[in-house]
């Protein structure tokens, strides 16, 4: 009898650990809330109009419609019972209308969402990005307020819709802060004619005392200088206190502006801590050496969801991670080995890297450090490598050849997005 396999979650860990499965003797169960595989290291460039959605997105049938073991449900688990090994699923978005399904093996890969600090109330002026609707959401007012402070004769107004928060310096707060950067001040130069794209306000917030604090300290400081000289103003020991319609407090300074972006904090989706299990202070389940659960070897977490310590740190919530941890756990699951056999997962550490703007990045390949062009150049090759279908891979690399030579962001459409979002 087949074992039946259920995998919640199609993102890096979900999607690795289900194609590795491919040759196995196992029924799998894909459920995903969305249709489509999102390659989130590039949404960033969804939002600032370098690329376009359907060119980091692919849909997930179309990914494992050759896997003749794998079945695909678009919806979204609601509770897990694991004494009973049950998953139960929603069904026309009806809370109380549930279908059931049982499992022999669980793999939780369900990823990370925004985390507000408790200030849940920011959400509405202050977006994050974690999904497509976020990019597009992002792109949509950034575009937005370059065309109403167009329409505008007041300097003080046309301040506001032209000054851009980004709160947050990890890789996507200055990835994001050098994207705006460029576009306001070299591809939307010569666009208009009422306002100045190049008098627009880039601040990027961090509460710690550099940017990019998981990179070394001398590639922070590179970083810095190449956010400086692209015109992005860098608070560092900073907190926001405040974030409303009108603006953001920051150290004490209320700052107007109508354009606030989150990329500080993520927490975990309510559905692992409704498990009872053992979880961190964000909600990332505790679990084994081999990326089980404790009491439950069936059931594993992956990725941003899960908590594994290894050289007494916590593996960091970056693609690499749960794709090793998906093939690791799907090697278990075809073997069928119990846990006292199997081996400790072990992380092959490949590298971070973020990139600042044309032409320039930061990257950390075990002891070697890399800036400038030749970082830039490493960052597009594995980002293009990790793609997972050839058209993504050609589309991409030629809108970012035809941004390399014309300074000219393609995707620049308003279809008013931002009103359906709210």
């Amino acid at each position: 009898m087949k074992r039946k396999v259920i995998i919640v979650g199609a993102g890096f860990g979900g999607l690795t650990a289900a194609r590795s499965l491919k040759n196995s003797d196992c029924e799998i169960l894909l459920i995903d809330k969305t249709n489509h595989h999102l390659f989130q290291p590039l949404l960033y460039q969804v939002a600032t109009a370098a690329l376009s959605p359907a060119d980091i997105a692919t849909p997930i049938r179309s990914v494992v419609n050759k896997q003749k073991n794998v079945k695909v449900i678009l919806s979204e688990v609601k509770k897990v019972h694991l004494d009973n090994r049950k998953v139960f699923v929603s069904i026309e978005d009806e809370q109380e209308m549930l279908k059931e399904y049982s499992y022999d093996y669980l793999i939780l890969a369900v990823g990370s969402k925004h985390s507000y600090f408790g200030k849940d109330e920011w959400a509405k002026y202050t977006p994050g990005l974690k999904t497509i609707s976020d990019a597009l959401y992002i792109r949509e007012k950034m575009l937005l307020s370059f065309e109403k402070a167009e329409l505008l004769n007041d300097d003080k107004e046309i301040e506001k819709y032209l000054t851009f928060v980004i709160v947050g310096g990890g890789p996507t707060g200055v990835e994001l802060a050098g994207a705006i950067a460029e576009i306001a001040k070299r591809t939307m130069l010569k666009d208009f004619r009422n306002i100045d794209p190049s008098k627009t306000k880039i601040l990027l917030v961090e509460a710690s005392d550099r940017i990019l604090p998981a990179f070394d300290s001398s590639l922070s400081d590179k970083a810095k200088k190449s956010l400086t000289k692209l015109g992005v103003n860098i608070f560092l020991n900073s907190k926001v206190t405040e974030i409303n319609k009108d603006g953001v407090k920051i150290n004490g300074k209320f700052i107007e502006t109508y354009n606030v972006i989150w990329a500080a904090g993520n927490s975990i989706p309510s559905l692992i801590q409704s498990l009872n299990v053992e979880v961190d202070k964000i909600g990332r389940a505790i679990v084994q050496k081999d990326c089980s659960l404790k009491n439950h070897p069936e059931v594993f977490v992956i990725g941003d969801a899960a908590l594994f310590m290894e050289d007494n740190k916590p593996l960091p919530a970056i693609a690499p991670v749960a794709i090793q941890q998906g093939k690791y756990v799907a090697n278990i699951i075809k073997k069928n080995i119990p846990p006292e056999n199997r081996k400790p997962f072990k992380y092959f550490d490949k590298g971070i890297m973020a990139t600042i703007g044309k032409a320039k990045a930061v990257a950390q390949i075990w002891k070697l450090k890399f800036s400038g062009l030749l970082a830039w150049i490493i960052w597009c090759f594995v980002h293009i490598l990790y793609l997972i279908s050839f058209r993504n891979r050609y589309r991409v690399m030629a809108e970012w050849i035809w941004l390399y030579i014309t300074n000219r962001n393609g995707i620049r459409l308003i279809t008013h997005k931002l009103e359906e979002k709210k």
